[in-house]
């Protein structure tokens, strides 16, 4: 039973290392090796020259054409910009941004409260046009010769907002194309990553038309720099809607036409997503839209989403008012903005278990005002709360450890017959009342509880740039000077020569390795991941160190033997 008991470890060991391996195949951009997912069906193609098709979505470096519709890979603008674009820079208190009067674009957004991945001097930068980086949010109309993401527009506005101001509004107008204007006013609000963007529509024709309105994120399909190779977290589109829920989807699966979301809806949003960050397009409840997900160049993609704007007749107008969202993935934040945006903060398929422990997180964090001592508190409590189920296995350990030199004497007397020492074993483990699963299960019943921690603390953005003690001024980095990676691998060590050691001598060499072997990857790992982790070891030893020493099973150390 020992053995078995063992081997169970081993599966989980084991299991969590395909699992890593996996993590990894698809962090660089390989198919994953195990658990690969099922191909979705391919999105159907709609008729070339019907403006309400995905397809007809103008592209981000397609070609200027003069059709009245929209077709497959063109964009329906008039004449090319006669003079070069002007970039217009504007600044509140938490956001600078970079419009292009070319179809009024959003180009550039700088976080001035939140540093940059690769150099912490500078501020963090989400969207961007640059030869390293394109990821920019576009709209326009389709459905005619209307104006595009393409057509050129005049600025007016202020650009910065003033002491005392918490409001600031700059509008975007086309010229008459085809009959119709549209106007883009964009209002920014202080202290918000969230942009209200209205878009009105003009018919000074003589009659009336029917536009749709796409708006649509366009982003090259490369990791974010600064991004950690000893952790994966998901980069991509992804789209909500209230049938269908929260569904990323993969770079890969937009090359390859197989990317299954819900294509039509009342509701929901679109949003490109990567670790701590995001950007989202929202349209209020009960508005009809298409989303799509596809190609665009290269190496660009593009999610968005296109509704009408209904019939305007000569001489009126009518609006389309949406949010942009272009911002970090705070929980509290999201939530407010619209039903299912806090999904953008993704915790994997334990959300369940690791909503409840952020919500737990910054609650200690609203009391304690610093993120390292709220995990050590938060991690407390839950040895507290699961204290009899541990109790109850390093009860069953210390009972292991008792009869560990009579198992020891007695597979040494029948090592040259098996069954018989399986009988023996049997024996001595009904005598003695010890069951040797005792251990596992109790442990393995938190296994969940502590994953769903650990993403917790993976992706809270509040964590960057956020200070613990002396030298760790940054709980989302690693230790600069690795000194948390050293004493979360002592602990570990500490933890595995208080164990029994296994009576098989590979298998008793392998539990020394194997910690010495996980650590190695808590060198690259978060400081605050860490923390957790030595929090945890900690609590672990302190528990084991005082039930051995009720039940008289006086603690010692199993140091290992490599011979």
């Amino acid at each position: 039973m020992n053995d078995i008991r063992r081997t169970i470890l081993w599966v989980i060991f084991g299991f969590s290392m395909v699992l890593l391996w996996d993590a990894w195949q698809v962090h660089n951009g390989q198919k994953a090796t195990f658990f690969p997912k099922p191909g979705a069906a391919q999105v159907a193609a709609a008729p070339s020259g019907t403006a309400s098709t995905a397809n007809g979505v103008p592209t981000a470096s397609a070609p200027v054409a003069t059709a009245t519709a929209a077709t497959p890979g063109q964009v329906p603008a008039g004449p090319a910009t006669a003079s070069p674009s002007e970039q217009i820079e504007v600044s509140t208190d938490v956001l600078k941004l970079r419009f292009d009067t070319e179809g009024g674009t959003l180009t550039r957004s700088v976080f001035t409260q939140h540093n940059d991945m690769v150099d912490a001097k500078k501020p963090f930068v989400l969207l961007d046009q640059s030869s390293e980086r394109v990821y920019t949010a576009q709209t326009g109309l389709i459905g005619g010769n209307f104006p595009t993401h393409k057509s050129a527009m005049r600025f007016s506005g202020e650009k910065s907002l003033k002491d005392g101001q918490n409001e600031l509004t700059l509008r975007f107008e086309s010229d008459v194309q085809n009959g119709v204007k549209l106007v883009k006013t964009y209002t920014l609000q202080r202290g918000s990553y969230a942009i209200g963007v209205k878009h009105e529509v003009i018919n000074t024709g003589t009659a009336a038309v029917s536009p749709q309105l796409y708006l649509q994120l366009v982003r090259d399909g490369n990791k974010p720099a600064g991004e950690s190779s000893f952790y994966s977290t998901f980069t991509g589109p992804a789209v909500y809607t209230e049938a269908k829920k929260y569904n990323k989807v993969e770079f890969s699966d937009i090359e390859k036409n197989k990317a299954e979301i819900d294509k039509t809806s009342p509701n929901g949003y679109v949003a490109m997503v990567q670790h701590y960050f995001a950007s989202a397009w929202l349209l209020g409840e009960g508005i009809n839209r298409e989303n799509f997900v596809r190609k665009v160049d290269n190496n660009l993609y593009a999610v968005g989403m296109i509704t009408p704007v209904a019939d305007v007749a000569p001489g009126q107008s009518k609006s389309v008012s949406s949010q942009l969202f272009v911002g970090p993935q705070e929980e509290k934040v999201l939530e407010a903005l619209a039903p299912g945006l806090d999904l953008l903060k993704d915790y994997g398929w334990l959300a369940m278990l690791s909503k409840p422990l952020y919500w737990l997180l910054d609650k200690l964090f609203g009391f304690i005002q610093n993120w390292g001592w709220a995990i050590v508190a938060l991690v407390l409590l839950l040895k507290i709360a699961f204290y009899w189920l541990n109790a109850k296995a390093y009860s069953s350990m210390a009972k292991m450890k008792a009869i560990n030199p009579k198992i020891m004497e007695m597979r040494e007397r029948l090592k040259g017959d098996p069954q018989k020492m399986q009988q023996e074993m049997m024996k001595i483990y009904r005598e003695e009342k010890v069951n040797p699963m005792g251990g596992c299960f109790p442990i393995m019943i938190q296994i969940p509880v502590f994953i769903a921690l650990y993403w917790v603390l993976l992706s809270t953005v509040e964590m960057r740039n956020a200070p613990w003690i002396l030298w760790i001024h940054d709980l989302s980095a690693p230790d600069p000077f690795f000194i948390l990676p050293v004493v979360m691998t002592l602990t570990t060590l500490l933890q595995t020569a208080l164990n029994p050691a296994p009576p098989d001598p590979m298998q008793a060499k392998m539990m020394w390795i194997m910690p010495l072997v996980f650590s190695v990857m808590f060198f690259f790992f978060p400081a605050g991941l860490v923390l957790y982790w030595i929090t945890n070891n900690v609590l672990s030893i302190a528990q084991q160190w005082i039930i051995n020493t009720r039940m008289g099973v006086p603690p010692q150390f199993n140091l290992p033997k490599f011979k």
